[in-house]
């Protein structure tokens, strides 16, 4: 399969487009930063050039979305902004332009959190953009055509980010291996519209 991995820099990305590779999978590596493609989620005119260096494919994982980390006090419209236009408008505009793109039961898989529904201390922005996402999970699954399915993978803190741990107490970390068979629900599978928490 022939499959975009957009944040494929981070933790996750990286270690995703790994292991995909290595089971003989076509992955192109999308993020901010260097791989193999450039691209700025947060800009409609970066996402339709990546697309149309792509071409046709049959697979899009999300894993970046950045949004506001910090005390409340510190929201306002341009705090609150970094969730809105980074992980929740770039990952759906990564589905609004993609689909022109991907083929036939091809799918799309994004990623929230498990803060949409346990919130944490300065993680607000983070809350907001996941639930978000994951309402247009739902709607956007009864409104794809030619086959095309989408999802969202929904972990806990990863186990790979021990930075954030004290930021969830007492929450047991996602391991990269759920993160993985997770993402592969999505890709392999049948299950459209789901919240897959790994």
């Amino acid at each position: 399969m022939k499959i975009i991995i957009v944040g494929a820099s981070g933790t996750m990305g990286q270690y995703l487009a790994n292991i995909l590779e290595k089971e003989n999978h076509d992955i192109i590596r999308a993020s901010k930063t260097s791989s193999d493609i450039q691209v700025d989620t947060t800009s409609t005119k970066s996402i339709q050039e990546m697309f149309e260096k792509v071409g046709e494919f049959d697979a899009l994982v999300s894993t970046a979305g950045p949004t506001f980390v910090g005390p409340w006090k510190n929201l306002n419209n341009q705090t609150f902004r970094t969730g809105v236009e980074g992980k929740m408008m770039g990952q759906i505009n990564l589905v609004l332009i993609g689909q022109k793109y991907i083929k036939p039961s091809g799918s799309f898989t994004l990623i929230t959190g498990a803060l949409t529904h346990e919130p944490q201390l300065n993680f607000a922005n983070a809350s907001a953009a996941n639930g978000a996402v994951e309402g247009f999970v739902r709607s956007a699954a009864i409104e794809l055509k030619n086959g095309i399915r989408i999802n969202a993978v929904s972990p806990n803190v990863i186990e790979n980010s021990p930075q954030y741990f004290p930021f969830f107490p007492g929450e047991i970390p996602t391991t990269m291996k759920q993160l993985e068979f997770g993402f592969k629900k999505s890709l392999f599978g049948k299950v459209t519209g789901q919240i897959i928490k790994p």
